[in-house]
């Protein structure tokens, strides 16, 4: 019988810590921008909602995120830890010498502001991977 109150136990704290990390995503806004002589991208997420600019003097296209991308997103934000966000190397220095554009991933949780050191667009760092790509998707629809 204990074994069994403890297991419920586990599940029922289990769950509720799962939808706390969603709840928490509420609170959240992730900014990813890209930027070159010729390029300039600035995708922003908040509240299922993201904003899109592709140019420098173009009007962002504002468009609702489905629950399962939300959900892909809650996800991967849940693995990152921000503490370390300011610290994390670029796989790669080809923004040096323009062979690439410099892309910056900003995230203000809780009215704390992480933001990442530059970094070549389309190679972010392996902890921010998951999440980097799937905001470059909504620049791609």
């Amino acid at each position: 019988m204990k074994i069994v109150s403890l297991l419920l136990l586990t599940i029922i704290i289990g769950t509720s810590c799962s939808s706390q990390k969603t709840a928490d995503m509420t609170a959240t806004q992730i900014e990813y921008t890209a930027v070159s002589r010729g390029l300039f991208k600035k995708i922003l997420v908040h509240d299922k909602t993201v904003s899109v600019t592709n140019g420098r003097n173009t009007e962002a296209v504002e468009t609702k995120i489905d629950d399962a991308k939300w959900n892909q997103i809650a996800e991967a934000f849940s693995k990152i830890n921000l503490d370390s966000v300011p610290t994390l190397k670029a796989p790669t220095e080809k923004r040096f010498y323009d062979g690439a554009a410099i892309g910056n991933l900003t995230i203000t949780h809780n009215q704390k502001t992480y933001q990442t050191k530059g970094f070549d667009n389309g190679f972010p760092p392996k902890e921010i991977e998951k999440l980097v790509n799937l905001l470059v998707d909504f620049a791609k629809e």
